[in-house]
């Protein structure tokens, strides 16, 4: 049976949209040609695939068994594609990740997400290096990406250097707890006097007497261990304000307002990795995803009461 990627595409069109004009408007196409695309799919498979109601089109309970398979069909000719580009670009097999423990794991998903939809065969590595790791790694090919804590950081002529931003760090607290209920006026005293625990990564990449409030502290190399800590009521830490808008904001952690601190630590963050086309293209894919996902943590703040 030779039904074509084209009349796939028009029947799952309309059956989203429950009309030809819309499905048209979908594909670019003329209502017209959508209209003889499902009838001439309908008379090479022998079966009614809609009911027309008026201007509105109902799937028969054939479409509906169709539909997923049909969804799939088109779902893998995408794959098959992007795929087949990929070989004709030599693309890369699979590509290393090293990211400072201060980024916040939902972006590592969305960027995982993405990279999965733009190159299906490649396989993606992520690993928490400190920067000098980094910087070694992406040396010897070990990495092709890195996300890197900037704050002190000098021109770095033989790498690919974007700047991502800043990202905004507070003291964050078990949620409901002492420190949490305190007012602002007493809450710096009250973080000196208790355990804090510290991102291995700031005290290794020369960040300790920016970050370390309180004497009483303790390092701990992985963000979400140290978040497991605060919500166990066992210290406080330094985190980024982006948790409070994401993968953490129904944790029980929360930042604390301080009356000495007006806003918080903003530290900067870039995107190294070696200058090359193929790197190029995976670039590309990263930087939609950073740029998405600061825009939305931004109307998310802005949009707090």
């Amino acid at each position: 049976m030779n039904f074509s990627l084209e009349q796939l595409l028009a029947f799952v069109a309309v059956y989203e949209e429950l009309s030809f004009s819309k499905a048209a408007v979908k594909l670019n196409k003329h209502r017209t040609t959508i209209g003889q695309v499902i009838t001439n799919l309908e008379d090479l498979l022998a079966v009614s695939l809609f009911n027309r109601v008026g201007r509105s089109v109902e799937p028969t309970e054939d479409a509906r068994l169709l539909y997923h398979y049909a969804k799939q069909t088109i779902e893998q000719a995408r794959t098959f594609d992007k795929v087949a580009l990929s070989l004709a670009h030599g693309g890369l097999e699979s590509v290393s990740i090293a990211y400072s423990s201060a980024i916040p794991h939902r972006l590592l998903v969305l960027l995982r997400v993405q990279l999965a939809a733009d190159f299906p065969m490649m396989r993606v590595n992520f690993f928490v290096r400190n920067r000098n790791e980094i910087k070694e790694g992406l040396a010897t090919g070990e990495y092709q990406f890195g996300i890197v804590n900037v704050h002190d950081s000098r021109a770095i002529h033989s790498l690919d250097s974007t700047f991502l931003g800043h990202f905004e760090f507070v003291p964050f607290v078990q949620k409901g707890g002492e420190l949490a209920s305190m007012a602002p006026d007493r809450v710096l005293t009250a973080l000196r006097n208790s355990k804090q625990f510290v991102l291995r990564s700031f005290i290794e990449e020369g960040m300790g007497e920016k970050v370390i409030v309180s004497s009483n502290h303790e390092e701990v190399d992985q963000l979400a261990l140290v978040v497991k800590m605060v919500e166990a009521g066992l210290g406080w830490a330094i985190l980024p304000r982006t948790l409070a808008h994401s993968e953490f904001s129904n944790n029980d952690i929360e930042p604390v307002e301080v009356c000495e601190l007006l806003e918080g630590f903003k530290f900067g963050f870039g995107l190294w990795c070696q200058p090359s086309k193929q790197i190029g293209d995976v670039k590309d894919s990263i930087m939609r995803v950073v740029t998405a996902y600061r825009e939305k943590l931004i109307r998310d703040f802005k949009a707090t009461p």
